[in-house]
């Protein structure tokens, strides 16, 4: 190009526009296809679980439980640990004071039989925001969570398996220092700990087949479904690969719609959980979410109760992560 020659202007808004699309492609194309069509019918086992989830969503989500409702957050904590116990599992408190109160993790463990040392956790905050009694946010979590170590009881992975139940996700400990996360994750890079995936089970109950049912910061409504009845796997940047073969695993596992996406934390949304703070220590990490905010109505309001949550697809996503689990603990790339 000669010296002070301007770029033709087609040039020079086609460039800007290339780099977008580039970008969106990296950001949004998943490897395989996502289930469509009509669920399966849901067999006797997934019955069975879908009320063993309202349950727990009962006990743990039916009052607002946070640092400011002491009983109902011990109560919280205190189930939990029963049904860890009743599945088999030593319960580990990880205690820490957050606003002047001793506060705790709650972590078990199914130990890896050839390649210990690395790590994969997955876990769901246990507290909800004040005022909302946090079935779907995150009751729904906790109880996938709780289903999914009853499961693994008699596993033997090759990798560690970690169950953690998370406190304080919540304002006004979102995005600080005092978010049970914060403290796991960070505990675990000072003791030179290898997670080599972090999975957040963050609102996962909440299905609609309506059009216009599901929103999404802009401009991605262009390039996603408009009905809010798939699971989403978000990851940032740096945990792409982690997105892809977790996505792609669960695609060949399970007869349920699934959207993902890879992006950098400033975009709304994906760094709204706890997998945030294992990005911040450099660990890969996912978000497997209804999408909350962006699909569900109740959003942080007391009309999120017990009976807002589907337990029937509830219950179909728990089975499918369970078997999508087993397979990635053999084929994640550590």
């Amino acid at each position: 190009m000669i010296a002070g020659a301007r770029l033709p202007f087609w040039l020079a808004l086609a460039i800007p526009a290339a780099a977008v699309a580039v970008f969106l492609w990296y950001a949004i194309a998943m490897p395989a296809r996502p289930w469509s069509g009509a669920l399966p019918t849901m067999t006797d086992e997934e019955l069975d679980l879908a009320e063993r989830l309202r349950e727990h969503v009962q006990t743990i989500a039916s009052k607002p439980h946070h640092r400011w409702a002491p009983a109902e957050l011990e109560a919280a904590a205190i189930y939990c640990e029963d049904r860890l116990r009743a599945a088999g599992y030593s319960v580990q408190r990880e205690e820490f004071k957050a606003a002047g109160a001793i506060v705790r993790n709650l972590i078990v463990e199914v130990r890896g039989t050839r390649q210990s040392d690395e790590i994969v956790l997955v876990g769901a905050h246990y507290d909800s925001v004040a005022g909302a009694p946090g079935a779907n946010d995150n009751g729904s979590g906790v109880a996938a969570v709780l289903e999914l170590a009853r499961a693994f009881r008699e596993w033997r992975p090759a990798r560690t398996w970690r169950l953690v139940l998370f406190v304080n996700e919540e304002p006004p400990f979102f995005q600080t220092s005092e978010m049970g996360s914060a403290i796991h994750a960070r505990k675990a890079r000072e003791r030179g700990e290898r997670i080599v995936a972090m999975y957040s089970l963050e609102t996962i109950g909440f299905y609609s087949e309506a059009p216009g049912s599901q929103r999404y910061p802009f401009p991605l409504s262009w390039f996603y479904p408009d009905r809010g009845n798939f699971l989403g796997f978000v990851g940032n940047l740096a945990s792409r690969s982690l997105v892809h073969d977790t996505i792609a695993t669960f695609r060949t596992q399970a007869q349920f719609p699934s959207a993902g996406i890879a992006a950098p934390a400033w975009v709304p949304g994906v760094d709204w959980s706890d997998q945030m703070w294992f990005w911040r220590e450099g660990y890969a990490a996912v978000m497997i979410t209804d999408t909350a905010y962006f699909r569900y109505p109740h959003y942080h309001t007391p009309q999120d109760t017990p009976d807002k949550v589907d337990y029937a697809r509830l219950a179909r996503v728990v089975r499918a992560l369970e078997r999508t689990f087993r397979v990635l603990d053999g084929t994640i790339r550590g």
